[in-house]
């Protein structure tokens, strides 16, 4: 679709409240970089000493045949066995071929599974004990009988992976990071309890600076505040002393996953890109904004920042606080929290929204997000609309896109024009082929970056924390609403219509005559595509 690129960024103008009084900033910690430089170099150095066995070797060159053969016989053997995904098995072989003996013990190393079950068990634990206080009402799940066939069978099955289906939920949703951040910050200034966060990304600047105000003010007040964040994403734009100070002014706090903890078994690999905000129960937020300036536009990084995201008020707010929870004990080694202490207290007005709050992780070795994805693109029969700002899937997913549009759905997705990541966007760009060859419409958001990640049809919809990559099906913790609401799906339709106008088309023609540096380039990343 060609048009002008004139941008008029959703009506900024009413933004007053962010807009005017908050000027963004960008902070960058030394010492977090550094932290970064080292871990980085330590785990450099392991897989230089790996890259050196084979000059070792090189003299035994009849015994290095010899264990080249038996290691490679025995990686292939379990990767087949393996339950992980083709694209994994894959990338595995391909290094173990490029670089024998290397390869083989990197995989033993970090790709085989028995090398992390002993954390992962731990993990799975602590999930498991707060899985028990998700439960479904059975009146709910007998009035969602009238709804539409398919839809049953996609709540069934997440009732059954023991997400319960929720009611007498409002929903609102927003088409803007500033959006959701003018009302998280009005519904924390009415908090009376207890205020929940946990964010991937957080990065100091004028949202911080705006959230640690209500948040002081809040706990002289009495309100318990619970602080959890990815290390990962928190490290080189907050200081070094940033938990500590938090911890000084009375929060709870927790950290995911330090990044030095696990270096030799390459579980720093694995993050919580989870975004839950909960306030006294009652209500709840999730989406793609992260805690920094650029995911509300205070500041400008690649262009115009588009993100989406849904405020809960109501009986599905429990499914966030549970999920907030779970994670809360991942990062503590400490007593379980009293759950109960938690539940919403109000009494909630009948309504005939139907949600479903849904979580995974690599821990678990299963994957109920993309298994709802594979359903939501099935299911489809008059249109599917995706937004995600990355486009790395597994062949069956290509598979079920393509079967959806050969079959007569209007299936369009929508991705960034100015990409935060280039290697990545190559990526992206080289999965568009197959798509575009058989059907699928693809737009590029020509202003800036899309961070959103929605995806919806004709009858339902998820909106979360999920890119449309592997990373996100398989490597992150991550957490999203399946909503069954026509008014909010379709609220969200015309939100990804509008985006479309100020959007280009990638034709197939196009793809096709990409520069052929662009294209080596693009195959040699694929090769790697689990691994960004």
């Amino acid at each position: 679709m060609e048009n002008d690129n004139s941008w008029s960024p959703f009506d900024k103008e009413k933004y007053d409240f962010l807009r005017k009084e908050l000027k963004g900033r960008i902070e960058n910690n030394l010492s977090g970089f550094l932290r970064c430089c080292i871990v980085g170099a330590l785990v450099l150095l392991q897989i230089l000493v790996l890259l050196a066995l084979p000059f070792f070797f090189q003299k035994y060159t009849v015994y290095f045949y010899t264990i080249v053969e038996f290691l490679s016989f025995f990686l292939i053997l379990g990767l087949i066995n393996d339950s992980r995904s083709p694209s994994f098995k894959i990338a595995w072989i391909s290094i173990a071929l490029i670089l024998p003996i290397s390869g083989q013990v990197m995989y033993l190393l970090w790709g085989k599974s028995d090398s992390k079950k002993k954390i992962e068990s731990r993990i799975l634990a602590r999930l498991k004990h707060g899985a028990q206080f998700l439960e479904e009402d059975p009146e709910t799940a007998e009035k969602f009988q009238n709804a539409e066939k398919l839809n049953i069978r996609m709540s069934r099955y997440l009732s059954l992976e023991g997400f319960p289906l929720f009611k007498n939920t409002e929903i609102s949703y927003y088409s803007m990071g500033e959006d959701a951040f003018e009302a998280i910050f009005a519904d924390l200034l009415k908090a009376e309890r207890f205020i929940l966060l946990n964010f991937f990304i957080v990065a100091e600047g004028a949202l911080w600076d705006r959230l640690h105000e209500i948040l002081l003010q809040k706990m002289k007040e009495g309100v318990k505040v619970y602080f959890m964040y990815d290390d990962f994403g928190a490290m080189i734009r907050t200081h070094k002393h940033f938990r500590r100070d938090r911890e000084a002014e009375g929060m709870e706090v927790r950290v995911f996953n330090p990044i030095h903890k696990y270096m030799d078994k390459l579980y720093m690999n694995y993050r919580s890109h989870q975004k839950i905000v909960v306030v006294d129960g009652n209500i709840g937020y999730t989406g793609g904004f992260n805690l920094a300036d650029e995911y509300a536009n205070l500041v400008e990084r690649f262009g115009i920042w588009k993100d989406t995201g849904i405020r809960l008020e109501g009986e599905a707010v429990w499914g966030l606080t549970v999920i907030f929870f779970q994670m809360w004990e991942v990062c503590s080694r400490k007593e379980f929290p009293d759950y109960d202490k938690f539940r919403p207290v109000k009494k909630f007005p009948e309504n005939d929204i139907y949600l479903h709050v849904i979580s995974d992780g690599p821990a678990t070795k299963h994957w109920p997000i993309e298994s709802i994805y594979h359903q939501m693109i099935t299911y489809a029969g008059k249109y599917l609309y995706i937004m995600t700002p990355y486009l790395i899937i597994e062949q069956d997913m290509q598979d079920a896109l393509i079967t959806a549009a050969q079959s007569g759905v209007d299936v369009r997705i929508l991705t960034p024009g100015i990409p935060d990541k280039k290697n990545v966007k190559l990526l992206t760009e080289f999965n568009y082929g197959k798509l575009l060859e058989h059907g699928v419409r693809i737009f590029e958001f020509v202003p800036g970056f899309v961070h959103a990640k929605s995806i919806i049809n004709e009858e339902c919809g998820i909106v979360g924390t999920v890119n449309m990559d592997y990373r996100s099906f398989y490597l992150h913790y991550e957490n999203a609403v399946w909503i069954y609401h026509k008014k909010t799906v379709e609220k969200i339709r015309e939100d990804f219509m509008k985006t479309l106008a100020d959007c280009r088309e990638i034709t197939y023609e196009e793809w096709k005559n990409r520069p052929f540096p662009v294209r080596a380039k693009q195959q040699v990343l694929n090769l790697f595509s689990t691994l960004m």
